[in-house]
Formats: structure tokens, sequence, C-alpha cells
């Protein structure tokens, strides 16, 4: 099988550190080897801001902010929806 497009969902769910810097590696391996597109729906933050070239993050199934990585996390709905806090 030769796919196009990957979809993940939830790649790091359970997983403990370790595995999920191994999951980290093996996501860029395949994105810089392979040069496969993948889609995935993730709530680690700190993963999709290392790994992910562009975000779209949902609240609740509506959108809420698009874009790099870096800006779509530092959005003030956003991290009012995630963290449940007022971001200053």
């Amino acid at each position: 099988m030769e796919p196009e497009v990957l979809l993940l969902d939830e790649p790091s769910a359970g997983l403990n550190r370790e595995e999920r810097e191994d999951l980290a590696r093996y996501i860029l391996r395949i994105r810089h080897e392979l040069g496969k597109t993948m889609i995935w729906v993730e709530h680690d933050m700190q993963m999709v801001a290392d790994l992910a070239d562009y975000v779209y993050v949902l609240n609740y199934g509506m959108p809420l902010a698009e874009g790099p990585p870096q800006t779509v996390l530092r959005d003030p709905r956003v991290v009012e929806a995630y963290l449940g806090v007022k971001y200053p």
C-alpha cells in the first residue's frame, strides 16, 4: 500500500514520554523521507507545536483558529478553550 495521505487519530494517546519521543521521530521520518501528507487529531499541544506545519483548531466541532502552530497556539481563544484560562 502506498497511501497519499495518512490520517492519525490521537497517535500519542496513552504513550509515556519516551514513546511520544519515538513517535515524534517516526512522524518526522515519514514526512521527510517519504514525503507523506498527514492529517492528525492530537491534544498533545507540545507535539503539535513541534511537528505540525499547519494547525486547524476546533472547539466543540466548530472552527476556532487556523494557521502556523506558533501563531494558533498563542491565540487567546485557543488558550481559553484548551487550558480553561483567559489569555492575558
